[in-house]
């Protein structure tokens, strides 16, 4: 990080190698949509760029930079939101029939439910569901990221599976017929 304070392109270059994907995953399971989470992407390397000074090493490089990605993220959306009143209350139809690019074929019908069933968790369960399950982080760093502790990290994910299972019940109720 001290070279890229210092102006190292190639230090940033060998950063954004290791986390532009991660990132844009991250962004991507938030906002799903893929303009968006180039957006984000941009974005965060941008400020991981400007900030690279401030990065104090208390933290895993890879922990402050989700830490960015969350928030850069969740300031789009609510961006989006306070001007959503634009569309006159017509849902977006990207965000209703979201695709993750990365899933097979075969589960997509599943991967758009649990989507849509995710943008209805509170904030903070959002963040420990997609960190922990989506990416596959360690609890503990999620904990990091999210500046909490493991265990109000787990408690979150615990509430977000009840309520993803109370979103998704009819669907998996159906699927056992």
């Amino acid at each position: 990080m001290r070279s890229i304070a210092n102006g190292d392109r190639r230090a940033f270059g060998q950063l954004y190698k290791l986390f532009a994907d991660k990132v844009y995953n991250v962004a991507l399971g938030y906002t799903q949509n893929e303009q968006d989470a180039e957006e984000v992407a941009q974005d965060v390397f941008v400020k991981v760029f400007r900030n690279a000074a401030q990065f104090k090493g208390e933290a895993k490089v890879s922990t402050w930079i989700y830490r960015i990605t969350v928030n850069v993220t969740l300031n789009l959306i609510k961006k989006r939101k306070r001007y959503s009143f634009l569309s006159f209350g017509k849902p977006n139809k990207e965000e209703i029939d979201f695709e993750h690019p990365g899933i097979l074929l075969e589960r997509k019908e599943d991967a758009k439910a649990l989507f849509k069933a995710i943008r209805t968790l509170p904030q903070q369960q959002q963040t420990a569901f997609i960190l922990s399950y989506v990416e596959g982080l360690p609890r503990q760093q999620v904990a990091d990221i999210m500046g909490t502790s493991l265990k109000a990290v787990e408690a979150l994910l615990q509430r977000g599976k009840r309520n993803l299972r109370k979103s998704l019940g009819d669907l998996y109720y159906k699927r056992r017929k």
